[in-house]
């Protein structure tokens, strides 16, 4: 609000008029919201004209007005006796057309109008609107008291057949109803320029790349990629680099997107967040810190902080909760810990200020990097401010800390905030070291030059022309009549800049006809072209053709391809792993590369940093708050608080994440239901068992043909009944395995630990056949719980489950066995860590036709 409040300001100083018109604004004419803006708009009118004063101080639009007129006084005055020749402005700016008038009545004055539009009916010129790109030459030659003809053209126009397609196409949007009693232009209208769509932005860049890396190949040639796009042109650049070839972008990079921009911005967010993970390591790995250390052995430091430390839990705030959390590590990273702190404790200090100068903390966050950047050889100020980066950030700083004078003290807490959005904005400009042929502009640059070929990239709806900003300092109404321009003024500039690069000798127009995945329209001087062309039936006369397309294509496509072959270890025997859990069974049924993974490469994925609590972590709670309460009652009937019990056990167990959002609003009311349901259904079975046991561990050894092989198990939860038998049951908050998978063995879970539990390998639980297995699915939700038999015949299933597990030893104890991933597709796990190692989704597009991959 602050930016476009001083956006309003340098408007109405442009166009030379006094915010006392505010006054003239009837309130009750506007709804109430408005009401209330113009009494604020107070501060205006009658502060800021105060402040200035009080400093000695003129706001840049008025200092540029006053310079325009002191140029043209001067010359009315005294005409001076050399040619004055204005040209390319059509004076959109007051002041401006003020001085072209003078200019214009001057002895030896001229002023040269860039594409006035001399062939157009007057019937048409005078539907012109602010949106039009004739709007502002008609503007400037009202303005002047001159008629379009006795506008001289200078030069030799040729037939001036482009400039009357472009004119005709972005007529007026009355006016158009006349297209229809147009003749078609002369071929050489559409001689040198071509249009071309592309799917997306990748394809667009490429296009553009190829054509300018093409101008090369004629001596002398110069091509410009103009566009409004950053993000086109920096792909463009990037495209280029394919072939070496180098090119200055006028736009320049944003500031905080560079090496140095983007340190500075990450040592504030470390500061003003107290160090929590992800600020902390964005920071330290990027490659500007160093702390006083080689930049190598500062990352084993980090790499070493990361994965014992910051991938647990969660230490608590600041470095003092990192430096607790250290443990066996202390020794190691502790004096390394510390110094980033002791470097970082004047910033920290300086945020922590309810009022503080801007100029402090600049100083202390200037400070905090220039430490955290200096290396075992470099002083951290060279590192820092080197290169065309460095010199921007450095130079920026120093306009903040030169400005901060002028600004009241603010609360510490704010400063990045605020940095944030003053450095938006500021870009940084190569000095030097592009190809001298080829140039990338912005539309204000393009004006001022000429290239033998213009290439107009980005050309959608949003981008070229830009979205109408909405004002929100006033509404359409009162901005017209306070005398400021609409909003589509600036579509009409644009449009007058489209207008003079198309009608180049040659042009390229070029778009994407999706943007991050999701359609958009093309430009509506795309669409009026296309509109004009079809009513003509000369639909495809601008249209590239699809070479251009298809050479873009070819540069990706290989000449011969390779399918890669799913991968098929055949490690020795020796190392295969002789010792499973039950759950670890299922893996290694559906998916045996993600065991060859995790057993005997040890690769163990990464824990997420600072992430919520997920299902798997509600699934431990729950499992943790109703193993605590059958400890408590292991036996026979529960007492009558038992519920109660429940519900205080469960608070217990949930006070870690409590004062999450989530938890506290979802998971907590679930465990609450879940908890009356189980009890519910506990005092009901009580009465036939003689002993629940819960997170009981067990192991069966099964014979194979290169040794015993260990299989082990935790069941959730083992019942013993009165007479004998036994019930192996297992708590599930998700979803439960399908029926026919564990029928085939590929959810042998259940099964496993019956067997094992048959076989007496529970320490505690006597040898007895199983009568029972059942999924107990606990959701909360309705019914809260619910239980789920897996079999009725269940001697069966466990003999079935356990011959099964008995083939799969003897199979992988052969060493020509191969650890494939994802044997057969149908049963593939519902999720890996160890699928982007496999590089399933693309030997799996090939083998199933392209299904997998998508």
């Amino acid at each position: 609000l602050a930016a476009e409040l001083a956006r309003l300001l340098d408007q109405t100083q442009t166009e030379q008029l006094s915010f006392e018109g505010l006054k003239s604004l009837v309130p009750e004419d506007y709804a109430e919201h408005w009401q209330r803006t113009l009494e604020f708009l107070d501060i205006v009118t009658g502060h800021w004209p105060a402040i200035l004063a009080e400093r000695g101080l003129i706001d840049p639009a008025i200092r540029r007005n006053r310079m325009l007129e002191a140029v043209a006084a001067r010359w009315s005055a005294t005409p001076p006796n050399d040619p004055v020749i204005a040209a390319g402005s059509t004076g959109s700016i007051p002041a401006t057309a003020a001085l072209l008038a003078v200019i214009c009545r001057l002895p030896e004055g001229e002023v040269v109008l860039p594409g006035l539009d001399q062939d157009s009916p007057d019937s048409i010129w005078q539907e012109i609107d602010e949106s039009h790109p004739q709007y502002g030459p008609k503007r400037l030659l009202e303005r002047l008291e001159v008629d379009r003809d006795q506008v001289t053209v200078w030069g030799d126009p040729g037939d001036g057949a482009r400039a009357k397609l472009l004119n005709t196409a972005l007529r007026p949007a009355a006016s158009t109803a006349t297209w229809a009693t147009e003749p078609p232009p002369p071929a050489s209208a559409f001689e040198g320029i071509e249009i071309v769509e592309c799917p997306g932005p990748r394809e667009e860049a490429g296009v553009i790349a190829l054509r300018l890396r093409a101008a090369l190949e004629t001596p002398g040639r110069r091509a410009a990629l103009v566009t409004r796009d950053r993000g086109l042109a920096r792909r463009v650049a990037a495209e280029l680099g394919r072939w070496g070839v180098a090119v200055d972008d006028s736009g320049g990079r944003p500031l905080v997107h560079t090496a140095c921009g983007g340190f500075l911005g990450l040592t504030a967010a470390l500061v003003a967040e107290n160090a929590a993970p992800l600020a902390l390591l964005a920071a330290l790995k990027h490659p500007l810190a160093a702390g006083g250390m080689s930049p190598g052995a500062f990352r084993i430091k980090l790499r070493l902080l990361e994965r014992e430390v910051l991938r647990k839990a969660r230490p608590d705030r600041g470095f003092a909760g990192i430096a607790a959390a250290l443990g066996k590590h202390e020794e190691a990273l502790g004096h390394w810990l510390n110094r980033i702190a002791v470097m970082a404790a004047p910033l920290a200090e300086a945020m922590a200020a309810t009022r503080i100068s801007l100029a402090a903390l600049a100083a202390a966050h200037l400070a905090f990097a220039e430490a955290l950047a200096t290396s075992d050889r470099d002083d951290g100020a060279e590192r820092l401010w080197r290169g065309d980066d460095g010199e921007a950030a450095a130079a920026f700083f120093a306009e903040l800390i030169e400005g901060s004078e002028a600004m009241p003290p603010l609360m510490g807490r704010d400063y990045v905030a605020l940095l944030d959005a003053l450095i938006e904005g500021r870009v940084v400009r190569p000095r030097y070291g592009g190809h001298p042929r080829l140039h990338i502009w912005g539309p204000l640059e393009a004006r001022l030059q000429h290239a033998d070929e213009m290439i107009l990239g980005g050309l959608n709806e949003g981008s070229w022309p830009p979205d109408t900003a909405t004002d929100p300092w006033l509404s359409r109404p009162m901005r017209a009549k306070f005398g400021l321009p609409a909003p589509e003024r600036r579509i009409g500039l644009s449009a007058h800049d489209f207008v003079q690069f198309a009608a180049a000798p040659r042009v390229l127009l070029t778009r994407a006809a999706k943007v991050e995945g999701t359609p958009v329209a093309p430009s509506r001087w795309l669409s009026r072209l296309d509109n004009l062309l079809r009513g003509w039936d000369r639909a495809t006369a601008l249209d590239a053709g699809p070479n251009v397309r298809a050479w873009v294509e070819a540069l990706d496509t290989p000449e011969s391809f390779n399918a890669i072959e799913p991968p098929a270890p055949r490690p020795p025997v020796a190392v295969r792993p002789r010792r499973l859990s039950v759950t670890r069974i299922e893996i290694w049924r559906r998916d045996p590369y993600a065991i060859y993974a995790d057993y005997i490469l040890g690769l163990r994925a990464l824990d997420p940093l600072d992430i919520e609590p997920d299902a798997a972590d509600r699934g431990k709670i729950i499992h943790q708050a109703l193993e605590d309460f059958v400890k408590t009652y292991p036996r026979d009937s529960l007492p009558a608080d038992a519920h109660d019990n429940l519900i205080e056990i469960g608070r217990k167990v949930f006070a870690p994440l409590i004062d999450r959002p989530s938890v506290r609003a979802f998971w907590w009311p679930r465990f609450e239901r879940i908890a009356r349901w189980f009890i519910a259904t506990e005092q009901a079975r009580r009465g036939d068992l003689a002993m629940v046991h819960s997170e009981v561990e067990g192991r069966l050894v099964i014979a194979g043909p290169a040794g015993p092989f260990t299989l082990t198990a935790k069941a959730d939860r083992i019942e013993q009944r009165r007479d004998g038998s036994l019930a192996v049951i297992d708590y599930k908050t998700g979803g439960i395995p399908a029926k026919a998978d564990i029928l085939a063995g590929f959810a042998p879970q259940l099964s496993l630990e019956a067997a094992i539990a048959q076989a007496g390998g529970y320490h505690g639980i006597p040898a007895e056949e199983v009568e029972e297995l059942s999924y107990w699915r606990l959701t909360g939700g309705d019914p809260a719980g619910e239980i789920k038999p897996v079999s009725t015949d269940v001697s069966s299933l466990v003999r079935e489950a356990v011959d099964g597990l008995s083939r799969l030893i003897a199979e992988f104890d052969d060493p020509e066995t191969p650890y494939l991933a994802v044997p057969d597709m149908d049963k593939k796990p519902a999720f890996s860590d160890y699928a982007h190692l496999a590089r399933i989704r693309e030997w799996s597009d090939i083998e199933s036709g392209g299904g997998e991959a998508g």
